[in-house]
């Protein structure tokens, strides 16, 4: 886990920073549909599953900008930046319908990250307890995949004086519009280290992971 700490007063938000963890701390979110088409597609053509594929391209597209990668270390009040991020993904188990996390290390390698993404998520079917280990997982974001609906939005509440930098993305079941495969994505961000603009932003760089990665 390497970081650095980030100069607050050279950092680029530093007003916005300081207005959102003092004087109104609150998060943003923000629920848009993502077109999978080609998404889909690709993992049948390939015979892989499209929910390690879709978590692939999520991971790249929240490594990609430093404004993704944020933390807090609370002990010296200092706001950090991780060199890299990780999925924490889920498994449900039908017989409890309960998840137990799991904590899947990224890497750029789509084939590297997709055997181990697999593998975790086969080990963890053997287990049903929840087994949540934040505190020795600090720079690992929260990737939640609802599949019993294609809604239209959700909202993630944290403690207005929590200041979680992580993102917290959710995604739902995919479904037709049209001649497309059109899938809901909820992102949050603490609003300390990010607006709307980079909330936004999430969408476009998941457009453009998938096409990254069907090109090769």
């Amino acid at each position: 886990m390497n970081y650095r700490i980030v100069d607050l007063d050279r950092y680029y938000r530093k007003g916005v920073f300081r207005h959102f963890s003092e004087d109104c701390k609150c998060s943003t979110s923000m629920t848009a549909r993502v077109d999978v088409t080609e998404l889909v597609r690709f993992s049948k053509a390939t015979g892989t599953k499209f929910y390690i594929n879709f978590l692939y391209v999520l991971s790249r597209a929240l490594n990609s900008r430093d404004d993704y990668r944020m933390g807090w270390l609370w002990e010296t009040r200092q706001l950090i930046c991780y060199d890299r991020i990780h999925p924490t993904q889920y498994v449900f188990h039908e017989d409890t319908e309960t998840c137990t996390p799991v904590y899947t290390t990224y890497s750029d390698d789509y084939a590297l990250f997709y055997r181990n993404a697999l593998d975790d998520a086969e080990r963890a079917k053997e287990t049903r307890e929840y087994m949540l280990d934040a505190a020795n997982h600090p720079n690992w974001f929260d990737a939640s995949f609802i599949p019993w609906l294609s809604y239209d939005s959700l909202n993630i509440e944290l403690p207005d004086g929590y200041l979680y930098f992580m993102p917290i993305v959710n995604w739902g079941r995919y479904r037709a519009e049209g001649d497309r495969l059109m899938m809901p994505v909820s992102v949050r961000l603490n609003h300390a280290v990010a607006d709307g603009y980079l909330v936004a932003r999430v969408f476009r760089l998941l457009e453009e992971e998938i096409g990254n990665l069907i090109k090769g």
